[in-house]
């Protein structure tokens, strides 16, 4: 009883947000205010309502007062909008939003990931695959970029091709594996190897390559004393991933603390350092049923 009430929380938790989505949505297109909150809640939440956030987004960016209002946060803003703009094919909108950003940030990866986005949506296939191609020149190993290059493939229609490009993908993470490898036998006190290794394990998946993923998680932990967010929540995930893939087998996942700790360690250092996002956190920790 007391598990299903449990397993029913985080369901009852992400209603409630999609039901406030729709709330602050058709407020803010109803000049009821409560803009920025709808765009930040759609971003957490990764809602796909490109025509209703292209709208909004727009009302903040046309708005000089507004946008200043946000300082920094206004380019996380143009961002969201371009993105929401080439779902919804305004080219021209997206083209001036990428624009305004590589102005502010020359030589920015994630910008130069934007324009490949673009040339995608623009269906120019060639120019997308010179500009990612650029992107690996810098970072052979940007996942992002990989995955677009599969996604490119896929959408016309060469499956030889993505299929290629998804067996050099995964070469590339187990030739870093085996990179790690070394430096860590090399610098076994090095936390950096250590985290590294094991989020390339992550990345490549597979239930061997996660539970080694963990063990690395759980060493950095423990050369940190403790106080590597990122190692944290590679635990967690790797426990939710590993207990998904043997549906309660694994004796060992289901006998073990690390994760409690782990996870117990996550809610305790964000009620000391981010309080307003110890919610979040929470309902994300439910969710993996890790707390």
């Amino acid at each position: 009883m007391a598990a299903a009430t449990a397993a029913a929380v985080p369901a009852a938790t992400a209603a409630e947000e999609e039901a406030r989505l729709l709330r602050l949505e058709d407020q803010a297109e109803h000049g009821g205010g409560g803009a920025w909150e709808y765009l930040c809640l759609a971003r957490r939440l990764r809602a796909r309502r490109p025509a209703h956030v292209l709208r909004v987004g727009l009302s903040i960016l046309n708005d000089a007062s507004a946008r200043s209002r946000l300082a920094s946060e206004q380019w996380t803003l143009y961002e969201q909008v371009a993105v929401a703009a080439m779902d919804c094919q305004r080219l021209d909108v997206a083209k001036d939003c990428v624009g305004v950003l590589s102005k502010q940030f020359p030589g920015s990866s994630r910008v130069a990931r934007l324009e490949g986005l673009l040339f995608e949506a623009k269906g120019e296939w060639a120019e997308a695959e010179r500009a990612y191609a650029l992107i690996l020149e810098n970072n052979p190993f940007d996942q992002i970029v990989h995955k677009r290059k599969i996604a490119i493939a896929k959408a016309q229609g060469d499956m030889s091709l993505a299929v290629d490009y998804l067996n050099k993908y995964l070469e590339l993470y187990k030739q870093a594996a085996f990179c790690y490898e070394e430096l860590i036998l090399a610098h076994p006190t090095i936390p950096l190897y250590h985290i590294a290794y094991a989020e390339v394990l992550y990345t490549m998946g597979g239930l061997e390559n996660l539970q080694t993923a963990k063990k690395y998680y759980a060493s950095t932990i423990q050369l940190t004393g403790g106080k590597n967010t990122r190692a944290l929540f590679g635990v967690c995930l790797c426990t939710s991933a590993i207990n998904q893939l043997t549906k309660g087998r694994n004796k060992e996942e289901e006998g073990s603390e690390l994760q409690s700790l782990a996870a117990e360690a996550l809610l305790k250092n964000y009620k000391q350092h981010a309080p307003s996002k110890v919610p979040l956190i929470s309902s994300m920790l439910k969710n993996m049923k890790l707390s």
